[in-house]
C-alpha cells in the first residue's frame, strides 16, 4: 500500500469515527431530559444535592460510579434500602455499623437534611443509567429475571440473596451490619420474620432495623418461610 493509500484510508476512518462519536453525542443529549427524570428535579431533589455535597459524602461513596471506593456506591441506595433505611443510616450510623467492620461517622444531619437527601437518592435512584454501576442489577431486574438469576435456589433462598444478604449472614456468608440468621427460625415463625421485614419494632420495640418498605409483600412472605427453616 501506498503512502497515499495509507493515508486516505487513516483519514477516511478518522472520518468516520468522528461522525459516529458525535452522531451518539447528540442523541445522548436529545435523551438526558427522558433519561435523568429532569421534570422530577424538585427544590427538595436539589436541596439533598446540596446536603450530599456539603457533607462531602464522596469521599465514601460513589454515585453514578464516580467518587471513592470505600463505601457503597449510593446510586441505587433508594432501592436497597428504602426511604426508611436510608435516614437511619445517615442519622445512627453508630448503631447501624456497631457489628461491622465498615464504619461511617455521624455527620450530624438535621431532620430535614436527612430526609432532602432521601428525595435526592430517591431521583438518583429512578436515572436509565443503562445498568451502571453493574452491581446493583439486581434492583433493576423485572421478578422473572431475578428467579433466573436464583436458579437452583428456593424463592425464599433467592429473594434472601438478592434483598438480605448486603446486611445479614447465613453460614458465614453476607454482611455484617446486621446478625447473622443461622439460628432465627429457633425464634420466629415465618409469618413474624415477614412481618419483622415489614415493620421491625412492631415485633421488637428494640429494633435497630428500618422497615424494609422496599421489599415485597411476596418477597416478604418468601423470606419468612425460608428463615423459619434456619434453626
Amino acid at each position: 500500500m501506498s503512502n497515499r493509500n495509507a493515508f486516505l484510508v487513516f483519514l477516511a476512518g478518522t472520518l468516520a469515527s468522528l461522525v459516529l462519536f458525535l452522531a451518539l453525542t447528540w442523541d445522548t443529549h436529545q435523551q438526558v431530559a427522558a433519561l435523568t427524570n429532569a421534570d422530577k428535579l424538585s427544590e427538595q431533589v436539589v436541596a439533598g444535592k446540596r446536603v450530599f455535597e456539603k457533607k462531602n459524602c464522596n469521599e465514601c461513596h460513589t454515585i453514578l460510579g464516580f467518587g471513592v471506593y470505600y463505601a457503597p456506591d449510593l446510586t441505587r441506595a433508594y432501592a436497597r434500602i428504602g426511604a426508611e433505611g436510608i435516614k437511619t443510616v445517615v442519622l445512627h450510623p453508630e448503631t447501624v455499623f456497631a457489628n461491622s467492620f465498615r464504619k461511617m461517622p455521624n455527620l450530624g444531619l438535621t431532620e430535614q437534611e436527612a430526609t432532602d437527601l432521601v428525595a435526592f437518592l430517591e431521583w438518583t435512584n429512578n436515572i436509565d443509567n443503562h445498568d451502571w454501576p453493574p452491581q446493583d442489577r439486581k434492583y433493576t431486574q423485572s421478578p422473572d429475571q431475578r428467579r433466573l438469576q436464583g436458579a437452583g435456589l428456593s424463592p425464599g433462598a433467592a429473594a434472601f440473596k438478592a434483598q438480605c444478604m448486603g446486611c445479614h449472614s447465613i453460614g458465614g456468608q453476607g454482611g455484617s451490619i446486621g446478625p447473622a440468621l443461622d439460628q432465627v427460625g429457633a425464634k420466629y415463625d415465618a409469618a413474624t420474620i415477614a412481618a419483622y421485614i415489614a415493620a421491625p419494632t412492631t415485633i421488637n420495640p428494640n429494633a435497630k432495623m428500618p422497615p424494609q418498605t422496599n421489599v415485597s409483600e411476596a418477597d416478604r412472605q418468601a423470606i419468612g418461610e425460608f428463615l423459619a427453616k434456619q434453626k
